[in-house]
């Protein structure tokens, strides 16, 4: 089953040299995961490699055009059926393409390394992003023992926090140093503060001149628990804090996200739902405070954009927001759905502007010292190298 897209399954074979990589993904969409794969694909470009996408279950068209990836994506099944054989359709999609590597990331394209194992792929990686809320309370034992024969099965495992190797490594009884750890980057150049712009910037997202902005980016989905920040402005509101609140995102909690800042009175006329962005840089520059209330993360890449860009940041201290966050430093932690104490965190930073800065100036030297883009980028090139290498793949000699 292929993607309507033209040339979905005509994309030309790679050239003489190159190392074929299949990208699979559950669905290929506006998520924190998708966006890191095209960061990498972006970042190694050309030359050695050439990329594919797979998806098990659809796409975001209007993502596949503006990134020019019509003749790259293969679809093995429907976002419509809940169930799906999936292994017999991704193993016809690699005989078809004839990967070098096979990356598949997270539950939703697992069966992927089945399938590759059978077709002879000769490098097989997983690797695991983020959490989904049904996982908080511990993995199903048929999600355990598939996991735990996928990971055998594949040439390496790979998280992006140390948070997220450990919970893996218990959950499935596999030894955590198998675990490569391989955090995300940002870049530092486009995510930068731009203090000259500021004021004009708010002026575009009509902010009133004295407001404290907090800011939130990101899927509107249950996990992130955007009412938390809500409820939390509210409290600042009653205590007197000229506050505003910018949340910038799309997803299926806008309305409820929408209804809730309604009936709370204080907020009337405080917060603006932005949509998704195409200039988030522009966004981060024009607030004071990054907020993340997520019930869970992976390593958020909001997260490390606001820290790029020079803003104090408070998250809460899940999955591997305490491994970006050095707590007083560069942001705060608190605990998911601790409404009082996310409004007292808030509130401190409001009556500091000093302190803000001073907080903003550290969480961008962090991420400029441990998580730059580039950083990302020579790790996973050295990653696909090490192990084609291993798999005796002549095309995977740097050319």
């Amino acid at each position: 089953m292929t993607a309507n897209l033209p040339d979905t399954q005509c994309a030309p074979p790679a050239a003489p040299g190159q190392l074929r990589i299949l990208h699979i993904v559950d669905r290929l969409d506006l998520g924190g995961t998708e966006y890191g794969i095209l960061k990498v694909v972006d970042g190694l470009g050309g030359g050695v490699f050439e990329h594919r996408f797979c998806t098990a279950r659809g796409y975001n068209a209007d993502m596949i055009r503006q990134r020019g990836l019509e003749g790259k994506l293969f679809v093995a099944g429907s976002p419509k059926t809940r169930f799906q054989l999936l292994v017999p359709r991704f193993a016809r999609i690699m005989k078809q393409y004839r990967p070098h590597i096979v990356h598949s990331r997270n539950w939703g394209s697992i069966e992927a390394t089945f399938a590759a194992r059978l077709t002879g792929v000769p490098v097989v990686i997983h690797s695991e992003h983020g959490y989904e809320l049904e996982m908080l309370d511990g993995l199903p034992l048929r999600r355990r023992l598939v996991r735990q024969v996928a990971y055998a099965l594949s040439d390496a495992i790979m998280t992006v926090t140390n948070d997220l190797r450990d919970y893996h490594a218990k959950q499935i009884w596999f030894l955590r140093d198998r675990i490569r750890v391989l955090p995300n980057g940002v870049d530092t150049d486009r995510f930068a503060p731009r203090l000259t712009l500021r004021a004009d910037l708010r002026r575009k997202f009509r902010v009133p001149g004295r407001s404290l902005v907090l800011g939130s980016v990101g899927r509107l989905v249950a996990i992130k628990s955007h009412g938390t920040l809500l409820k939390a402005a509210a409290i600042l509101a009653d205590r007197g804090v000229e506050v505003c609140v910018l949340i910038a995102g799309d997803g299926p909690e806008l309305a409820s996200l929408q209804s809730e800042a309604g009936a709370l009175p204080q907020l009337s006329g405080r917060v603006q739902f932005l949509g998704a962005l195409q200039n988030v840089p522009e966004f981060l520059n024009a607030i004071d405070v990054f907020v993340l209330p997520s019930i869970s993360e992976g390593m958020s890449n909001t997260l490390l954009e606001a820290m790029s860009t020079g803003l104090p940041v408070v998250a809460t201290r899940v999955g591997g927001n305490s491994e970006l966050v050095e707590e007083g430093h560069s942001g705060f932690l608190f605990t998911a759905r601790d409404v009082a104490k996310l409004a007292t965190l808030l509130e401190g930073l409001a009556n500091d502007p000093e302190g803000r800065d001073k907080m903003g100036a550290s969480a961008r030297q962090r991420v400029l010292e441990r998580f730059r883009l580039d950083q990302m980028i020579t790790g996973y090139r050295s990653l696909y190298l090490e192990l084609a290498a291993k798999g005796r793949i002549l095309a995977a000699q740097p050319v």
